[in-house]
């Protein structure tokens, strides 16, 4: 995976770039968006036990996951003091608490007596102490013992020592990150171009509207894998073919941290068999869940789907959330930017729908991993901000589209049901597997290749 070649931006044949539809549309055209970065890499196929060995999972546990900053949640789920929220990763657990000074703490989740986890994974409430449920031994929200029952048994019991060891915890964009290992760089300097990028949409004024987790029979870096390309969509999802420029997606590396991926919307994609036409697919990415309001319009004479699913999109922002669209670009109302955060998270950020999707391995097991969805909305500017929301937590034998909570976004869930539909079986296809490497493309699965070249990065340190 060290063989560097000279680096190769591919385009469709015949298709449109994603840089040429975007500047089709309505500006002003950030300069963020037409960047392209797509540094040389290798072309050596990658090998399947770096999905499927638990050597290579415990390696993983070790050198990554103890290593990189990780996101937790949302500021505004733990906004007041004694708010707390347990973040799991494989046999780590950790409790991230706010403070009564306003500040965050993160806390290995174990109690110093003899062990017993503090708070159950996955919970979530409030509380004015950390009390262990076994013996009842008390620590303060700063992380200080403050009450031992029976404290006489314990003449040799040094409380100042005894403080909850803490992870680090930084918060940036409204966002909560950790990381295991105290010597690690701040938060901002992990975060690569992230800041510079996303001061131009700032995500403080959201809300979690939408949080929904499903555990999926699959590697974590598998599941990670079907949302870094599009290579797949014509195939997978044949119903995207009419309304998404997929094969003439682009695809940016930034460093070794972030990446991206940039789509247009209400276009037809390079593999479409048989163009519909434009009122039909205007109809299909307005009701399906890409509109904040889902309302159907009629399209003017002469006028392009995408086009009109802009102006819809900028009217319901602007009456539904008072949003000034007026600075924005066609490509920022209604395209997905899909950024990657190493080693597991994606922000959909721009103005129409963002959502975090969020990938994490089970226990100590390298064939299973949670998959979480959240969808957030603009606060709204004349009533309180609304609390976030709960997760909803689904099986791996559930439908999204069998959920109450995905009405009238139609589109998402049907794609989502074939994304992860799709994971178990591919899984299972590595085990089976002659070959036992997979072969990636040089530019539309450039970043699932960069993936594994920061990975090594971490475990060669």
């Amino acid at each position: 995976m060290n063989i560097q070649v000279k680096a190769e931006v591919m385009t469709c044949p015949g298709a449109p770039t994603f840089q040429e539809i975007m500047h089709s549309g309505v500006g002003p055209y950030s300069e963020i968006l037409e960047q392209r970065s797509n540094p040389p890499q290798s072309r050596a196929d990658i090998p399947f036990s770096r999905y499927t060995s638990q050597e290579f999972f415990d390696l993983e546990m070790q050198k990554v996951w103890r290593k990189v900053w990780q996101y937790v949640c949302r500021e505004d789920e733990v906004a007041e003091a004694g708010d707390y929220l347990v973040y799991d990763i494989g046999r780590h657990s950790i409790v991230v608490t706010r403070v009564t000074d306003g500040s965050l703490k993160a806390f290995h989740n174990s109690c110093l007596h003899r062990g017993a986890k503090l708070k159950p994974s996955g919970s979530s409430g409030w509380s004015p102490q950390i009390q262990c449920p076994y013996h009842g031994w008390t620590w303060s929200l700063d992380g200080a013992l403050r009450e031992v029952p029976c404290a006489w048994e314990f003449p040799h019991l040094d409380y100042e020592s005894n403080r909850l060891p803490q992870a680090r915890v930084e918060a940036w964009n409204g966002l909560v990150f950790v990381n295991l290992d105290k010597n690690a760089d701040p938060l901002i300097d992990y975060l690569g171009v992230l800041p510079g990028h996303f001061a131009r949409w700032p995500w403080t004024d959201w809300y979690l509207a939408l949080h929904i987790e499903k555990e999926l029979h699959c590697n974590w870096k598998t599941a990670q894998d079907a949302f870094m390309e599009a290579y797949h969509t014509p195939v997978v999802h044949p119903q995207l073919t009419q309304v998404v420029g997929d094969w003439n997606m682009q695809h940016d590396v930034f460093d070794d941290h972030v990446s991206r991926d940039l789509c247009a919307f209400a276009v037809c994609s390079p593999a479409a068999k048989q163009p519909i036409g434009e009122q039909e697919r205007l109809d299909r990415v307005l009701l399906g869940g890409r509109s904040p309001n889902a309302v159907s319009v009629t399209l003017a004479e002469g006028q392009t789907a995408r086009d009109a699913m802009a102006r819809q999109v900028r009217g319901a922002l602007e009456a539904d959330y008072g949003m000034d669209t007026s600075g924005y670009s066609d490509t920022e109302v209604i395209d997905s930017i899909k950024y990657n955060l190493f080693p597991n998270i994606f922000l959909y950020t721009g103005l129409s729908m963002r959502q975090i999707h969020r990938i994490r391995p089970i226990a100590n097991d390298p064939g299973r991993c949670t998959f979480e969805v959240l969808i957030m909305r603009p606060a709204p500017r004349d009533r309180p901000r609304p609390d976030p929301a709960t997760p909803v937590r689904i099986t791996k034998n559930q439908l999204y589209t069998d959920l109450p909570e995905m009405a009238g976004m139609e589109l998402t869930a049907i794609t989502l049901d074939q994304d992860t539909g799709n994971l178990r079986a591919q899984h299972e296809g590595m085990l089976a597997s002659e070959k036992g490497a997979e072969t990636l493309s040089i530019y539309q699965e450039s970043r699932i290749r960069a993936f594994h070249e920061t990975l090594d990065k971490y475990l060669n340190r």
